[in-house]
């Protein structure tokens, strides 16, 4: 083969995965995924493809959130009640904020989600920004009719507690989420499988049980008409975790792990953790 034909066929790769990767919200702003090029996609799902379903990673909190108080406590419908409409969220004691971490998670996760042809959405695209409010992060998923949601957090627990847990909606209130538990239900196992065996992080010894929580007073579970849940990626407060948190080459395996999870929700293949 000419060494112009090789040239060429690499372009129009180039080109098919750049096209396939776009997205675009709420505002018609290109998401930020690109700002991490030569992100490599985990080798267990190479053979996996996204194409055709939609995802939507939603990373808590935001860097404004603090110096705007009023915006933030504003109560809003919560699925049966009202709550603030979003929080400042948590921080190791070093000062590194959750709102930075869960964003960079996000758009890592996002790179190799859209490698895998999948539809990215991310509910803010900044991390400098307001909210968006909780009712608000809830209805960009059902808008988008999104396949999976997964929102994104570091917890702010009692110091000598460590280890990560994802949070599966329990029937709200007003019991309008009713259509996604048991789906959701399954997205937490596989991510809580997917997310241990890419960080090494060992499922909570203080909240849930076995790296499971169940609530009903998350408005961003309450008000989801798709399936979701909350990842709490590990515990900000605890000096371990917190060492993990801020290094960002486990913040990469923290993305793959879900990548994996979503990958394996959406494709029926279950990861293996390497529990019994």
């Amino acid at each position: 083969m000419s060494p112009f034909a090789v040239l060429a066929g690499a372009a129009l790769a180039l080109i098919a995965v750049a096209s396939a990767g776009l997205a675009f919200w709420p505002d018609g702003a290109s998401s930020p995924g690109a700002r991490h090029p030569g992100v490599e996609v985990a080798s267990a799902q190479d053979s996996r493809t996204l194409l055709g379903r939609t995802v939507v990673l939603d990373p808590g909190h935001n860097g404004g959130n603090g110096a705007h108080p009023a915006a933030i406590n504003r109560r809003v419908d919560a699925g049966g009640f009202q709550k603030e409409c979003d929080t400042v969220g948590a921080s190791t004691d070093d000062g590194y904020a959750e709102h930075a971490f869960d964003f960079d998670v996000a758009i890592r996760a996002a790179d190799l989600l859209r490698a895998l042809g999948a539809t990215v959405i991310l509910t803010r695209n900044e991390d400098d920004g307001v909210g968006p409010c909780v009712d608000e992060r809830a209805r960009i998923g059902n808008e988008a009719g999104a396949d999976a949601v997964v929102s994104i957090h570091a917890d702010g627990g009692p110091a000598e507690g460590s280890g990560f847990h994802v949070i599966a909606p329990a029937a709200s209130p007003d019991g309008s989420n009713n259509a996604i538990l048991d789906s959701s239900g399954q997205l937490a196992d596989l991510l809580r499988a997917s997310f241990g065996a890419a960080t090494g992080q060992p499922r909570s010894d203080y909240l849930g049980s076995d790296g499971i929580a169940i609530r009903s007073d998350l408005g961003g579970l309450n008000l989801s008409r798709v399936p979701k849940v909350f990842l709490e990626c590990g515990n900000m407060r605890n000096p371990g975790d917190a060492a993990r948190i801020k290094d960002p080459a486990w913040r990469q395996r923290a993305a793959e792990g879900v990548a994996d999870g979503l990958a394996a929700y959406l494709t029926g293949s279950p990861p293996d953790d390497g529990r019994s």
